[in-house]
């Protein structure tokens, strides 16, 4: 299980109170707080260094790129901070100095007083991952026509743009969304995408905004979730030790043989990489229920958690404000618990078709595959949700809100009675 430690870096001040600050990424990784809390913040920070560690297993770059990119003078110009637009969020002061440690499955990275230290994990196994961060923003790419033709400033929007086509391409004919018995066709001709549903089609570009924020969020999960599942059934799920070392002494082979040009080491490199697939799907999502009434929360939730499962390595990392996703995360812990009472039983199968009708057999998850952070903006703090039982406490800041807006009302209440 990979894991990250944050201190004084953008809102990110003291950094998570327990787990000697440790931030575990689980299986399903959520967090939740106020805007400004930091909930993106460390999202992009989980998104970085799971590339660095991949680029650094595949030998896209070595220890030393990293190392120097990540000095003092090249802070406003890491390019791959910048690529989340990070890139300003260190601090400098002497006393409060950002700190960051990353340990992953291959490699740790620690960055203290201003500089970075790799060190490789050994007798590990590494589940290559693809890795996509899916932006708030992703519902402006299909209110636009022509998105192909924008500059934009955003390299991940770009990247998520890239794998929209992908999507889109990999359509064959019609394809069910999991919400309102809708489903999309694409038009290559044209290229757009048109929404079927009872009685009528309407393109994506004017269907309403919860739609526009839905299926690209859908289609990419799903596209590269299925990519990945191809691709780990034609190799082996993980990569071993003895397979790494194998494939770090191809690297570097080839990085010093001086008889090849940059561009054909490039070359040699991506032969050597296609030997070893992708076996994981990390799927980082900002604010999943954007534009989405409950129900079609609980249904587009339950569609990234059927991504989700496909793979042992794959991972599910959101933010959100929505405390129906809180709720849905506890009913699907509670589903898998009541599943595996269910198997022991005497009425297995009429007590799991019942079960396997509330919740899919695939969107269910074990407990202890779940972590909930709630961020605190006043203190730039991280805390875990307590769990009961497994179940996430609802004594959260989305169920308190909830729970304010009660008080208020019953103060309304008293004012009238004084009248």
């Amino acid at each position: 299980m990979s894991r990250i430690k944050i201190k004084n870096f953008g809102p990110i001040k003291e950094g998570c109170k327990t787990n000697d600050g440790w931030v575990d990424i689980k299986k399903v990784t959520a967090f939740i707080g106020n805007q400004g809390s930091g909930k993106s913040t460390v999202a992009k920070l989980i998104s970085t260094f799971t590339w660095i560690e991949k680029a650094l297993v595949r030998g896209d770059y070595d220890k030393k790129h990293f190392i120097k990119t990540f000095t003092k003078k090249n802070q406003s110009k890491n390019q791959y901070l910048n690529y989340h637009r990070l890139e300003n969020y260190f601090v400098v002061n002497e006393a409060d100095k950002t700190e960051i440690e990353y340990e992953g499955d291959a490699f740790s990275i620690i960055y203290k007083n201003d500089s970075l230290v790799i060190s490789e994990i050994q007798n590990k196994e590494y589940p290559l991952p693809q890795i996509m961060y899916v932006p708030a923003e992703r519902n402006f790419i299909t209110y636009v026509k022509t998105p192909k033709e924008l500059k934009l400033s955003s390299e991940s929007l770009k990247e998520f743009l890239t794998e929209f086509d992908n999507a889109k391409n990999e359509i064959k004919g019609f394809e069910n969304l999991p919400i309102n018995n809708v489903g999309v066709e694409y038009d290559k001709l044209n290229d757009s995408l048109n929404l079927k549903g009872e009685g009528y089609k309407v393109k994506l570009t004017e269907a309403s905004s919860g739609f526009q924020s839905l299926v690209p969020l859908y289609l990419v999960s799903d596209y590269l979730s299925n990519s990945v599942k191809r691709q780990s059934e034609a190799t082996q799920q993980t990569m071993s030790s003895e397979e790494m070392q194998r494939f770090k002494k191809g690297v570097e082979d080839i990085w010093s043989n001086d008889s090849l040009t940059d561009e054909q080491k490039r070359g040699a490199l991506s032969v050597l990489s296609s030997k070893f697939n992708k076996t994981a799907f990390i799927n980082i999502v900002e604010e999943p229920e954007q534009n989405l009434f409950p129900t079609s929360q609980w249904q587009m939730l339950q569609s990234l958690l059927k991504c989700n499962s496909m793979n042992l390595g794959n991972k599910l990392i959101i933010t959100t404000h929505s405390p129906y996703i809180i709720n849905y995360l506890s009913i699907v812990i509670q589903g898998e618990y009541l599943e595996s009472k269910i198997k022991k039983s005497s009425k297995k199968s009429t007590m799991l078709s019942k079960l396997y009708h509330l919740i899919p057999r695939d969107s269910m998850v074990y407990s202890g595959d779940i972590a909930i952070y709630q961020l605190d903006e006043k203190d730039g703090s991280i805390k875990k949700l307590e769990t009961i039982y497994g179940i996430p406490s609802d004594k959260n800041f989305l169920n308190e809100t909830l729970a304010e807006s009660n008080l208020i009302f019953d103060s309304l209440l008293e004012i009238e009675q004084e009248l």
